[in-house]
């Protein structure tokens, strides 16, 4: 009874942190301790409401109470703080604001499987809108950067990098998977491939970790274009975008593109194949259903038999962190 509770009242926690987050509470108490009633002022409050609020973060274990005074965690004080570079909160952000009223849909998705954002209904794709607004691109993008970066950090020191010399990331966002990978590998030379609306946020970004001299922007489609040659393709929270036919044609590109002995690695949520243990991959996965006509996450098993039909020599599935894992191809 209690895990049927817990679950099916699980949005009530949900909202609270996602409420939290938007109010900015973990940016304040980053700066020094604080009491219940400054707090409340700061953050702007109702008197009825402050306690309890502070209070349930506490019991959530988001916040620590000593004193009369309130903490962040070390948790909230490393990921929630918005003005540290660890900052996770976008994805957060962008789930507050769209995906949980999205979600209240899902009954329909499962029963029509049609997306269910703003797309619905023949609307306009939030992501062509998306990428039309430089501000709001940008935030997109820090917040892919927020959810993908211990991967990429685990990418960058796992993978075998000293038997290849250049690396591409494709679908590269604000382009941490390689700049990840170059920080933690100064042999590599790297490219970000994407739309060229990405260019100034991927630049600015390369810049800021001083690596403008070893990685470069590349603007392409990646359905339309070539995709750039290089030793090891990467291509992370991609594949789950889209259907089973373009998941294979994105795969089939990668492999002609990458020389004899190249690698692809792809990653994501990667479902166990028993498809029981992954619980946050499987949800992506109805998620990918509420966001997409035709995207799905899928197992290691999955993966690598896409990779041996398109002619992929050899394939592994490593475990990165968390919920996220690799699949690699070698040509």
């Amino acid at each position: 009874m209690d895990h049927i509770m817990q679950v099916g009242l699980g949005f009530w926690a949900s909202k609270t942190l996602l409420s939290a987050v938007e109010m900015e509470v973990f940016t304040e108490l980053a700066k020094h301790p604080e009491d219940l009633h400054t707090l409340q002022g700061r953050l702007g409050l109702h008197p009825r409401s402050a306690h309890d609020f502070l209070d349930t973060l506490v019991a959530l274990g988001f916040l620590e109470r000593r004193d009369g005074k309130y903490y962040n965690t070390a948790s909230t004080d490393h990921f929630l703080d918005k003005r540290k570079p660890s900052y996770i909160g976008g994805i957060l952000e962008m789930a507050n604001h769209r995906l949980f009223g999205h979600w209240n849909h899902l009954t329909v998705a499962l029963r029509t499987g049609e997306q269910q954002n703003e797309a619905k209904g023949g609307g306009p794709s939030p992501f062509a809108t998306l990428y039309a607004e430089p501000a709001r691109l940008k935030e997109f993008l820090g917040a892919m950067t927020g959810i993908s970066r211990r991967a990429n950090e685990a990418i960058a020191a796992q993978f075998p990098w000293k038997k290849y010399k250049t690396a591409a990331d494709i679908g590269t966002a604000q382009g941490d998977t390689i700049v990840q990978i170059a920080l933690a590998n100064p042999h590599i030379s790297g490219i970000g491939f994407d739309l060229a609306e990405v260019a100034p946020i991927f630049e600015d970004y390369v810049a800021q970790h001083g690596l403008s001299s070893r990685v470069e922007f590349r603007e392409g489609n990646f359905f339309k274009d070539p995709l750039p040659t290089a030793d090891v393709l990467t291509m992370g929270h991609i594949l789950h975008d889209w259907n089973l036919d373009e998941k294979r044609f994105l795969i089939r590109k990668a492999h002609e593109a990458l020389p004899e002995g190249g690698a692809l690695i792809v990653y994501e949520s990667i479902i166990d194949d028993d498809r029981s243990q992954n619980a946050f991959g499987l949800l992506m996965s109805l998620n990918m259903l509420i966001e997409t006509p035709g995207g799905f996450d899928y197992t290691g098993a999955d993966c690598t038999l896409w990779m041996k039909e398109v002619g992929f020599r050899e394939t592994r599935v490593e475990h990165l962190v968390g919920p996220d894992s690799m699949v690699v191809g070698i040509k």
